[in-house]
């Protein structure tokens, strides 16, 4: 398979890799789904543009037949993974029921067709509908790389929104054990979401402590475990990434987010990964698209080892 060299001609999809919508049979190492829903945001919309945003920053990071080169290494990373673009989850707009549903219906799906599924979001909201679809696992961890904790009960009466996700999930999903959260921060912390997630068991980590620790860190995370990740750009600090909803001073940088991600992808099996609350009309210079596909291409390199 050959990819076009320059990032800016031909279709945009993720890294180039063909375009396979779920209506199609096909099997693929990676398969990358997109799903532009942001209408459970609380702040700032447009997270629903990222997945089309990131496939175009992405070309300049479609790694061939070759993979990508590793200078440090002298090695070749990616070499022969077969990546497919699975195109978007159509959402349903305001009837956010039917949206979870597809969302759900699309991941199972794509987990049945690949060893890797990654979503592309989106608002935090669709990482709960994605999570429906591993309701099959006896057993699930979660690593939430997030500058919040997105475990309230409810906000403004709403229990679906992009505060929620995990809070749903631990109630729907039998199988997820435990949720390791990076990169806490900020002075608007919902405390009823905090002690929940305490009484839980729930282990947080907030972005001071992995500046001041990060050796520490890294021991606390799960180790021989199933393990789904879940990236939201606000973990990030908005100097370098500052296309999102809801950004936080004093965040990590992305020497120390990957190193999270890279300790968790090689001591436990990846079942999923999410990117989410990207915007980027936020970012009209396009920094942040070009930071999160390169967040995706390491992630896509880690795990292929």
């Amino acid at each position: 398979m050959r990819y076009t060299e320059l990032a800016f001609t031909g279709p945009a999809t993720f890294f180039k890799a063909p375009y396979r919508p779920l209506t199609e049979p096909w099997q693929a190492e990676v398969g990358l789904l997109g799903l532009p829903y942001d209408f459970a945001v609380g702040y700032r919309p447009g997270a629903r543009f990222a997945p089309n945003a990131l496939r175009e920053a992405s070309g300049r990071y479609a790694p061939g037949p070759e993979g990508w080169f590793d200078l440090e290494t002298e090695t070749y990373r990616l070499q022969g993974v077969h990546l497919v673009d699975a195109g978007d989850v159509d959402p349903a707009q305001l009837e956010y029921h039917e949206t979870f549903r597809r969302i759900t219906e699309a991941a199972r799906a794509l987990r049945g067709r690949v060893k890797l599924p990654v979503f592309v979001g989106g608002d935090h909201s669709v990482t709960y509908p994605v999570l429906r679809a591993y309701d099959d696992l006896e057993e699930l961890h979660i690593v939430q790389l997030d500058a919040h904790l997105d475990f309230s009960d409810s906000r403004n009466a709403t229990r679906f929104s992009n505060s929620s996700p995990f809070r749903r999930a631990v109630e729907d999903v039998p199988g997820l054990k435990q949720i390791t959260v990076v990169g806490l921060r900020g002075l608007r912390t919902n405390p009823e979401a905090y002690q929940a997630a305490k009484n839980r068991g729930h282990t947080l980590i907030t972005a001071r402590t992995v500046r001041e620790n990060l050796h520490g860190v890294l021991e606390r995370l799960p180790k021989g475990q199933r393990v789904y990740i879940s990236f939201d750009a606000d973990v990030l600090d908005p100097s370098i990434l500052p296309g999102t909803s809801s950004p936080e001073v004093e965040g990590l940088s992305y020497t120390q987010a990957m190193a999270v991600v890279r300790q968790t992808v090689t001591q436990n099996q990846l079942v999923g990964f999410d990117l989410v609350e990207l915007a980027p009309n936020l970012d009209p210079g396009g920094l942040s698209a070009l930071v999160g596909a390169r967040l995706l291409a390491e992630v896509l390199a880690c795990w292929a080892g």
